[in-house]
């Protein structure tokens, strides 16, 4: 997937806003379960919201290690909530389309 434009980074935010946490990561962290059901999420809705309630310094690490597990963007990062974006590979199944 091709890397986002910051326009789209933040128009993406904004369709995100009103969205609840679809997975909530426990005090197991991010496991394969928990990776496999995002990726799920990620398939059907495209964009999605993941509640992770982590240390700080570990945030980071965390979003990198999404974004490689799940080929997917974190397109934005509050609080304890991760924003994820993937394009759907079918595009008859697409239900975003970015702005260009």
């Amino acid at each position: 997937m091709s890397e986002l434009r910051s326009s789209q980074r933040k128009w993406l935010r904004g369709l995100a806003h009103p969205l609840e946490p679809i997975v909530r990561l426990g005090k197991n962290g991010a496991t394969e379960g928990v990776l496999s059901e995002i990726d799920a999420a990620l398939d059907v809705h495209e964009l999605v919201k993941v509640q992770a309630p982590i240390p700080r310094e570990e945030k980071a690490d965390l979003a990198t290690h999404l974004e490689a597990e799940l080929n997917a963007q974190v397109v934005g990062r509050i609080g304890h909530i991760f924003i994820l974006y993937r394009e759907q590979p079918d595009p008859e199944k697409r239900k975003i389309r970015l702005p260009e």
